[in-house]
């Protein structure tokens, strides 16, 4: 079950804030315009909590969250270490359901990949706080090959030329989530038509372009960029490629994207 009506949950607005730890000028003066409302969790069946959703290998349990924080706990069930909000993690967050990849699937508890520093980090939520869907699409980008695949079901359906992080300014290797879909304001600008926020942050970098520096993958306006480590750690794509993982794949919110070094 691929969860694909997740395409619109995207906010129409400057990205720098989202995908800041990449390269390319950002426009801070740029004003948000509307964009499409996010869809809610009626619009497909609810699996339940007690299990997760598919016994296969290759499909991936996604955390919607039942408002717009959510209290984690160290251990199944115990007390809370911290409150994740929406308002903290997401670029518009009144428009993008706040979404965790799900590591673990218990009764008493779901342990959770969580879009906080330092990267890697997991907790516990209660089952109660979250609806769960699965999906069966994944990413993974190989570093030293510059290369992203997109797998269906185990099954690698399309493989693109990409560009990743200098040297000094690397992409950090993990596991990680798609936290929002962004469309930037200027298509043909620094980050392309689109950009997708990922859950990760940059190794070296505490902030960049005036906000956080989240790693995301985004197009580019430099297409001989592709192929070389170049950004400031963020995942570059053809601007054709990153349309057809938008519009023609529809990748869910939620989406495991691996990286490996």
């Amino acid at each position: 079950m691929r969860l694909r009506w997740l395409r619109a949950a995207v906010g129409t607005l400057a990205v720098l804030a989202v995908v800041s730890a990449c390269s390319g000028d950002g426009d801070p003066s740029v004003t948000p315009s509307p964009s499409t409302p996010a869809p809610t969790a009626s619009d497909i069946p609810t699996i339940s909590a007690s299990a997760q959703p598919d016994a296969s290998e290759f499909t991936s349990t996604v955390a919607y969250v039942n408002g717009t924080s959510i209290d984690v706990s160290a251990t199944p069930g115990g007390p809370t270490t911290m409150t994740v909000k929406a308002e903290d993690v997401l670029t518009v967050p009144d428009q993008t359901p706040l979404v965790l990849l799900a590591k673990t699937v218990q009764k008493d508890g779901i342990e959770v990949y969580l879009p906080v520093r330092p990267n890697g980090t997991t907790g516990w939520v209660d089952p109660r706080d979250v609806s769960l869907y699965a999906t069966d699409l994944q990413l993974d980008i190989y570093h030293s090959e510059h290369t992203l695949t997109l797998s269906e079901a185990g099954i690698v359906v399309a493989t693109f030329p990409i560009a990743t992080g200098q040297d000094d300014m690397p992409t950090p290797g993990g596991t990680y989530f798609i936290r929002e879909l962004l469309a930037p304001p200027n298509p043909l600008g620094a980050y392309g038509p689109y950009a997708y926020g990922l859950s990760g942050y940059s190794p070296v970098l505490d902030s960049f372009n005036g906000g956080d520096a989240v790693i995301g993958i985004h197009g580019t306006d430099d297409p001989s960029s592709i192929g070389k480590d170049i950004s400031h750690g963020c995942i570059r794509m053809n601007n054709a490629d990153i349309t057809e993982l938008v519009q023609t794949w529809q990748l869910p919110l939620g989406t495991p994207v691996y990286i490996h070094d």
